[in-house]
């Protein structure tokens, strides 16, 4: 039993664990980039959250997602145990900083694979048609009220600009008024709400992209510790090269 305790535990402290990981995982995911484009099943992939509908496919055609799944939470614990093991053994060196920037680094990026978890559990994707005075229910006690629609035409009959004005209500209480146009969408609550698409004739509507996304703070959290402790260290890196 301690022997395959200790088996267990070199496996997860091991750096070559991280390696053979990353490689690993490589591969899942060059597999799966040969699979989606003659799979049909994939055109069906934001219609849900994703673990939702992963759990719906096959698992002659989604192996490789399970598969890419364990191998990231094998690097999860070896990131997090090396982190921890590293931390202990040079906590009495002098340069504290040099010591834990790397360590930010991987907080970083545990960051942003738990927002990827969190989007995969609750996110969403789906697109909607709205003319004026339309309200679209985006959760139980949210709706989005297409309050005015404004195309701008040329003399010549081309749309030189549009946008949309929304309002957000809570239980029938209106909470937040936003303008929705090309490439600036609406944020509220991790919805993302995008305008994709408009119709002048016969009468004004438009296409918006309705997304939620629960992990978007943590990515933003992880994105710039990350950046943080990449910086930090070749920083510190430089200063000590150069004593």
């Amino acid at each position: 039993m301690k022997a395959l305790i200790r088996h267990i535990t070199g496996f997860f402290f091991s750096l070559n664990t991280a390696i053979w990981s990353t490689a690993l995982l490589i591969a899942a995911l060059l597999a799966g980039a040969f699979i989606i484009p003659g799979r049909k099943e994939f055109e069906s992939i934001h219609s849900a959250s994703f673990f939702q509908w992963l759990i719906e496919q096959p698992l002659t055609v989604t192996w490789w997602l399970w598969l890419s799944i364990g191998i990231l939470s094998i690097i999860v614990i070896n990131t997090v145990l090396c982190s921890i093991e590293s931390v202990i053994k040079k906590k009495k060196v002098t340069q504290w900083l040099l010591l834990i920037s790397p360590q930010i680094i991987h907080v970083g990026f545990l960051f942003m694979l738990l927002a990827h978890l969190l989007s995969a559990f609750g996110g969403s994707q789906y697109l909607a048609a709205a003319g004026e005075g339309t309200l679209l229910k985006i959760s139980e006690k949210n709706g989005v009220l297409i309050k005015d629609i404004d195309i701008q035409l040329s003399p010549s009959g081309y749309v030189n600009d549009w946008a949309v004005k929304i309002e957000y209500y809570l239980n029938n209480d209106m909470v937040k008024e936003d303008r929705i146009a090309p490439n600036s969408p609406s944020l509220y609550k991790g919805y993302n709400i995008n305008l994709k698409d408009m119709r002048v004739f016969p009468n004004e509507a438009v296409l918006l992209q309705i997304s939620r996304e629960p992990g978007a703070a943590w990515a933003l959290t992880g994105g710039i510790l990350f950046m943080a402790g990449i910086v930090m260290l070749i920083a510190l890196k430089i200063k000590t090269d150069n004593k």
